[in-house]
């Protein structure tokens, strides 16, 4: 199966990134979230160079989808790179208190610069980036408490910033999901397009359920103390029989009717929406 590489550059991606550039001038610190499933995969190249000198929080999200064993295989990898991850689940508001109260430590600073300079202290102005979809508008609504942002389960909602006030010291800027102009690296768009964290249009649904069936055998293989049990057995279809290709359509076959297109959306929902239990697609770098 041959299909054009994944790309995804909407119009209102680029002007909103423009326009995020300008707003970032004003901001003391930066929330950046990821996708804890894919946190490389999630990592936009110039983040290091929007952020300079300022204090930057990583939020990996989601991790009630992810395994406890891979959330503590990640944290030492990042600590050992010299940055503290924060792991969050927005949807329920776990891990969110920390990431206010980051957030909020990382502003001391600022106004103790402030104060130095006989001016009043003011709310600490934090941004929240990231690709699409991974759950900045819902971190936000539970930062609040409060629903005031839109936030859905598909990529490309967001589409404007957006000033919000947590509290009388925090201050939080929403802003459109930012994307590489180019995806250099398809096996990370295809980890992209798996976990929904990029736009639909841009991708075959069926070749991206052949790649996650592919890669759930691979890392049954690389490491399978992350999986006692095989992810795929609800299908009752053996994966080290098949290609990841050759699974989808006969698997088609055997519940679909030989819908091999419904096959694909299926099994995609199904990982989507944890129905193959939690799993992390990447493994931390040696």
């Amino acid at each position: 199966m041959t299909t054009p590489s994944i790309q995804w550059y909407p119009g209102h991606i680029a002007k909103a990134e423009k326009a995020l550039k300008e707003q970032l001038k004003l901001v003391d610190v930066v929330l950046e979230v990821r996708d804890a499933r894919i946190p490389l995969a999630t990592h936009h190249p110039q983040v290091k160079e929007w952020v300079g000198n300022k204090t930057r929080v990583l939020v990996l999200n989601r991790i009630d989808m992810i395994q406890p064993q891979a959330q503590r295989m990640w944290t030492q990898w990042f600590r050992e790179q010299g940055e503290e991850p924060y792991f969050t689940n927005a949807q329920k508001g776990d891990g969110v208190i920390a990431i206010a109260k980051a957030a909020q430590a990382a502003g001391v600073a600022v106004n103790q610069r402030r104060r130095d300079r006989g001016m009043l202290p003011r709310p600490v102005r934090a941004v929240v980036i990231g690709f699409p979809n991974v759950g900045k508008s819902a971190l936000i609504n539970r930062l609040l408490k409060r629903k005031v942002v839109e936030s859905a389960a598909r990529a490309g909602v967001t589409r404007q910033l957006r000033w919000v006030r947590i509290s009388d010291q925090l201050e939080l800027l929403d802003a459109p999901g930012v994307i590489p102009a180019k995806l250099n690296n398809q096996q990370a768009a295809f980890k992209l397009a798996i976990c929904d964290d990029i736009g639909d249009a841009s991708y075959d649904n069926q070749r991206v359920a052949a790649t996650l069936v592919d890669l759930l055998k691979s890392l049954t293989v690389t490491a399978p103390e992350l999986f006692p049990e095989d992810p795929l057995q609800r299908y009752k279809l053996d994966p080290t029989l098949f290609t990841g290709e050759a699974y989808i359509y006969t698997l088609a076959h055997q519940r679909y009717q030989g819908d091999v297109e419904r096959t694909a959306r299926s099994l995609l929902t199904d990982f989507r929406k944890g129905a193959l239990g939690a799993i992390s697609l990447e493994l931390p770098p040696d």
